[in-house]
């Protein structure tokens, strides 16, 4: 059973910085290191959206809300997913999960980035 698990959310204010983690376990082989990654984010009663994603070898993409303030990196050695995340702004205040750009593994709890303005 895959489990993705993220963390080191919290409450910054506007213009501060903050970078997320998710590890994953439960997966055969290096099955990892060939998968495309991606950080996905919810804001209260909306849907899921796509915020950055990371092939195996390195290459990403960004949604334009967060381009040239998020970075998005990966360590295949260790099954983690990581976003440093700077001047970060009240509308990026959501919860963070990851998962692979299929989403088809199961969710795991998201952490929670509030930015204060």
């Amino acid at each position: 059973q895959v489990q993705l698990v993220e963390s080191g959310g919290g409450l910054v204010q506007a213009g501060g910085s903050l970078r997320l983690s998710c590890a994953a376990s439960g997966l055969s082989g290096s099955i990892f290191k060939f998968k495309t990654m991606a950080w996905y984010r919810q804001g209260p009663g909306n849907k899921r959206f796509f915020v950055a994603r990371i092939s195996g070898g390195g290459i990403t993409n960004y949604a334009d809300s967060v381009k040239g303030r998020f970075t998005i990196s990966r360590d295949n050695a260790r099954n983690m997913l990581s976003l440093q995340m700077k001047r970060l702004k009240p509308e990026d205040t959501a919860v963070y999960y990851c998962n692979n750009i299929d989403t088809s593994w199961p969710w795991g709890q998201g952490t929670q980035v509030t930015v204060s303005s």
